[in-house]
């Protein structure tokens, strides 16, 4: 088997990117270090919220009007709360979430709903899903962007829709690295938890990739790498992960696994795709799933670096 691809040279260098990486993860210009710069300072303010300017508020009965009287459910129940279709009177189209779960007047339950606001309204990027607005009252609403396409893994394994081709699933995997290295590297503090898996990786009317359901729960490094890694799999393969130790991680830690990676390939991509991309990209997912030394062998940055750079040269 040849050589696995070397993507961890330099790794001391990430954690203190230049000024210039920050702006090309933040969007490539320094408006979006304005933009930033407003949401993270804090203002002298009575609410609960503090400074969030970007974030709307709603009233509850725009809330109810657009979503018809909450008829236009898109999932019900769950942690996560029911989740609606809204289209606003201004034409905005988002996706309205009941906050949190219980008796909205429990003990705990405005504080956590307040926090959950602080560390969504500050966050701006192109690959984590926008929060719009919220509304507050005995129901409590968050209101985001509408991603069109619904979820990562309804589009990779719903029978009745078209399957990703391989440079979608390519962009998906870049996005993803994106997203996370924004929310862990450059977010101060980091965001504390992301579940990377294809139910959290939401995909707008572009198909472009973008990550949600963001939390403050306390999470290493080495569990979001290893979680990449299984959602690098599913997108390969198709095939849904079982559990963090399931098949696919224990088939791509085998020694032999190059020889079964063709066979391995989702059988919707009908033999379209790049046979150098799929082996970097397989490659990766064995340095994210590797355990046993309780360090990661790769962090999200180097992975993220690595594929923007085989991409980059497939386009030049």
């Amino acid at each position: 088997m040849n050589a696995a691809p070397t993507i961890w040279s330099g790794a001391n260098r990430f954690g203190r990117e230049s000024t210039r990486a920050r702006e090309r993860v933040l969007g490539g210009s320094g408006l979006s270090d304005v933009c930033m710069a407003a949401v993270w300072t804090p203002a002298k303010s009575s609410s609960p919220l503090g400074a969030l300017p970007f974030v709307r508020r709603f009233k509850p009965s725009e809330i109810e009007a657009a979503t018809s009287g909450f008829s236009t459910a898109l999932e019900t129940g769950g942690p996560r709360g029911t989740a609606y279709r809204a289209r606003f009177a201004d034409g905005l189209v988002a996706t309205v979430r009941r906050a949190g779960g219980g008796d909205p007047e429990q003990e705990g339950q405005e504080g956590a709903f307040y926090r959950e606001l602080q560390l969504l309204g500050r966050l701006n990027h192109r690959h984590v899903v926008r929060l719009r607005g919220f509304s507050e009252g005995h129901n409590r609403f968050l209101v985001f962007d509408q991603m069109e396409n619904r979820s990562l893994k309804e589009c990779l394994h719903d029978p009745l829709r078209t399957p990703l081709n391989w440079r979608t699933r390519l962009q998906v995997a870049i996005d993803v690295a994106a997203a996370l290295e924004y929310l862990y590297y450059f977010c101060d503090p980091p965001v504390f938890h992301v579940t990377v898996n294809s139910s959290n990786v939401m995909m707008d009317a572009d198909f472009v990739a973008k990550v949600s359901h963001i939390e403050r729960i306390q999470q290493r490094r080495t569990e979001l790498v290893f979680q990449y890694g299984v959602l690098l799999l599913e997108l390969v393969t198709g095939q849904s992960p079982g559990g963090g130790d399931g098949d696919l991680v224990r088939w791509v830690q085998e020694p032999g696994f190059a020889g079964s990676m063709q066979r391995m390939v989702d059988a919707d991509l009908g033999g379209t795709y790049d046979a150098g991309e799929l082996r970097d990209l397989v490659i990766v997912a064995r340095l994210c799933t590797r355990q046993g030394s309780g360090t990661a062998v790769v962090s999200i940055p180097q992975v993220l670096r690595y594929l923007q750079g085989k991409v980059g040269d497939k386009n030049r």
